[in-house]
């Protein structure tokens, strides 16, 4: 919101009957029926219970249709302010203090309004304590609500004139036509999101209750990665914190590991590695690593999974049969990656390859079927 405030050009008031929708965010249904039933109400703003209501719903809200700005702010605030300009008393600014600040903030940030015909708002005046009604207790409201039928039956020409079509409720005005429509749509269109959103969850639940697709490496995504730098993690003697970039759009990411005693950090700088580049980020003494380097090892031996040569930041990688879309983000509720790891190794070729039980080892490759091996490492455990 702040970002559309900052960069909207004001429109004048001439132009703010000809302003476009698409200026500010797409609103909901039921926003859109707010928004009518609002132009509407602006029409009779020399009323004092329009003016009423207008306050009331600023009271809770920012705009005229919620939170986000719309067309029916211009609208209405082009109605209001030569009425709003004309209030002086403490009485008025008090009684009507929503909309002060609502249409200050409307000519400070979307309508270029000449100087002199400006809302002047004092903002150091002091206004009384706004006093909001009370729901009574039910209690109360029943026995009143007693008493005024008995009043009622007590005065038999108070019946016929209750009766009376459009009659106009103690204190209040009569619904127009136009409100009732406004009020109708309104309530339709929320309905309808109600039932919109209720099918969308109902949607989902059937997607997650379909049938389970076991662990397999295509959910892993596997990514080539150049380490811009590498240096010592600051409070863990034992960890490395890389800059590495995988492609993101981004830039690059924070990764630890913790190959300090295996690996000495100059063979670190400048390379291109194998990641694992959707693991849930972790917090690994105070810095976040957001994706793991992929290494072959045996013993005390540890090395790196190297992709194949000419390989660029970001590029695919992936085992043979298995080249699917990976997750946006492994749940370790899942546990795919435990799942799935134990089947990793090298082969006596020094060849990444994936093993299912009974079947023929997958080697882990790029689109071109280009091979990514260890250096030394044979039978090795990759992980």
């Amino acid at each position: 919101m702040a970002d559309l405030i900052s960069k909207f050009t004001k429109l004048s008031l001439k132009e703010v009957s000809s302003a476009k929708d698409s200026l500010f965010p797409e609103l909901s249904a039921e926003q859109k029926a707010l928004s009518s039933q609002f132009q509407t109400l602006s029409t009779r703003l020399d009323e004092d219970e329009s003016l009423i209501a207008l306050n009331n719903a600023l009271r809770t809200q920012t705009f005229i249709a919620g939170n986000v700005p719309s067309k029916a702010d211009l609208v209405v605030f082009e109605k209001a302010l030569p009425v709003a300009s004309k209030w002086s008393s403490t009485d008025d600014l008090a009684k009507y203090r929503h909309i002060i600040r609502w249409a200050d903030l409307i000519q400070n940030t979307f309508v270029e309004v000449p100087q002199e015909e400006q809302l002047k708002v004092n903002h150091n005046i002091e206004l009384p304590r706004e006093i909001k009604e009370k729901k009574k207790p039910a209690a109360a409201a029943a026995a009143q609500d007693g008493a005024a039928k008995e009043k009622k039956a007590a005065s038999p020409a108070a019946a016929p004139a209750a009766e009376n079509k459009g009659a106009k409720p103690e204190g209040g005005a009569a619904i127009s036509e136009e409100e009732k429509k406004a009020k109708a749509e309104a309530a339709k269109a929320k309905k309808a999101a109600k039932a919109k959103a209720k099918a969308e969850q109902n949607a989902k639940q059937a997607a997650a209750s379909g049938p389970a697709v076991p662990p397999n490496p295509s959910m892993i995504d596997f990514r080539v990665g150049f380490i811009q730098k590498a240096e010592k993690h600051p409070n863990a003697d034992s960890l490395y914190m890389s800059t590495i970039d995988m492609g993101d759009e981004e830039g690059p990411r924070i990764v630890c590991s913790g190959l300090v005693k295996y690996i000495p950090i100059e063979e670190l700088q400048q390379r291109y590695v194998v990641v694992v580049a959707n693991l849930k980020p972790v917090t690994m003494r105070g810095v976040k690593s957001c994706a793991m380097v992929l290494c072959a090892s045996k013993d005390d031996t540890v090395e790196f999974v190297n992709p194949p040569a000419g390989s660029k930041a970001g590029e695919k990688i992936f085992f043979e049969g298995f080249n699917g879309t990976p997750e946006k983000q492994l749940n370790p509720k899942k546990k795919v990656w435990e799942a799935v790891q134990p089947g990793f190794s090298t082969n006596e070729k020094l060849e990444v390859t994936y093993t299912e039980e009974g079947k023929e080892p997958k080697r882990l490759v790029n689109e071109r079927g280009e091979l990514c091996k260890n250096s030394s490492i044979v039978n090795a455990e990759v992980k």
